[in-house]
Parts: C-alpha cells; structure tokens; sequence
C-alpha cells in the first residue's frame, strides 16, 4: 500500500509579488517545505518545458513533488532543479491573474495537479484550501483531472488524453 502523503517542496525564484505567489503562502502557511538540494532523493521536478508528461507511473519510487514559484515571463531562463522533469498534461487555470487560460497554472495548482494525478487527492484538496478559488480549479479540470488519475494510465496514455482535451476546447 502505498502512502497517503507525499511531500510538496517548493523551489522560489523571488521573481513576482511574494503576496500573491501561490508558492510563498504554502511556504508561510506550512503546507510546502522550501527546496533544499539532495542526492539520492527521488523527485518529480514540474517543467513546463520538458517534453515527457507525468502520469500516474511517476509514483513508483516518488518521495517529493517540486514546483519552481517563477514568473511564466522568465521561464524560459529558468535553472530547472534535479530530478525526473514531468510536465502537466492540459488544464485550465482558475487563478485570478490567469482565470480560464490553458496552461497558464499558479505553482499552488500545478502542485495540486500533480498530486491528485499522482492518486494524493485528499492532499491536492488540502493544498486548494487556503484560497478562494481553489475549488474552482478542481471543478474547472475535474473531468480531465479524473482521467489522467487513473492508475493503469502511462505517459502515452496521459498524451493521447492531453491531444483529445487540447482538440476538444479547440472545437
């Protein structure tokens, strides 16, 4: 059986307003603990930039997940972190700085994301919480979020969907 909990580690860049970071509050309020560099530590580095999707199968052998808090207008100089770099599948944002914008997710809901894929929902929940609009993400992806959970799913499978939900919103 695996564990209930995973943790959630956050890398801050210092790159935007800490008062409305999504990463610096979860630092504040205790949910995140702040990276901190290690060998022999396996971890999924969320990277916008990198080309394989994290999928259910990212589990096995996980013991962290780490969000960069930067600026999606630096991201691309961005030193990513060690680790197996996964990026989401699609989603759609309910953050207010970027509400119903594809892709374009706070570090609080990438994290979220990726637990609630990963199979740590009641954790991805807990994360939400301390903000107004938490629940709206997850009411805003649940269908996707749903399918890219289940367990026998792999990084194709994750694509296949991302393809078909990508198709779908384009009409």
């Amino acid at each position: 059986m695996s564990p209930k909990r995973i943790k959630v580690i956050v890398l801050r860049l210092h790159q935007d307003d800490p008062k409305r970071a999504t990463g610096s509050k979860l630092l504040r309020l205790g949910l995140a603990e702040r990276y901190r560099p290690s060998k022999g530590f396996s971890l999924v580095v969320l990277n916008p930039l990198s080309r394989r999707f994290l999928s259910p199968v990212d589990k096995e052998g996980t013991k962290g997940i780490v969000a960069v808090d930067a600026s999606w207008r630096k991201v691309e100089s961005v030193r990513w972190p060690h680790g197996k770099q996964r990026r989401l599948p699609f989603l759609v944002a309910a953050n207010p700085i970027n509400y119903g914008v594809p892709e374009r997710l706070s570090t609080v809901e990438a994290l979220a994301a990726s637990l609630y894929i990963l199979g740590y929902k009641e954790q991805a929940l807990e994360l939400l919480d301390p903000f107004k609009w938490g629940p709206e993400f997850i009411h805003l992806n649940y269908e996707r979020l749903e399918a890219y959970s289940r367990g026998e799913n792999n990084e194709e499978d994750v694509r296949a969907l991302d393809d078909r939900f990508r198709k779908e919103l384009a009409g």
